[in-house]
């Protein structure tokens, strides 16, 4: 980022709700996705908790593909400024 004069990074809403649903894959098999907690977004002593898998199950390989994937198409789903 510095040495291309660049000072922020943020990702898209649409590249945001992509990521989002792709995590929510990695876990549908897992036991975690099925009961209210916090690994889930759910909290009890909040009124409006919005239910999301929070951890990433794909594995490290996965995930480091996934990032190769995004600097491979120019930091595609990203705003640099």
């Amino acid at each position: 980022m510095k040495d291309n004069g660049l000072e922020r990074v943020a990702a898209t809403k649409e590249a945001e709700e992509a990521w989002t649903e792709h995590v929510f894959e990695t876990g549908e098999q897992m036991l975690f996705t099925r009961v209210d907690s916090w690994f889930m977004g759910i909290n009890k002593n909040l009124n409006k908790t919005k239910r999301t898998f929070l951890l990433y199950a794909g594995g490290a390989p996965r995930y480091r593909q996934k990032c190769e994937e995004v600097v491979a198409n120019g930091y595609e789903g990203f705003e640099l400024a």
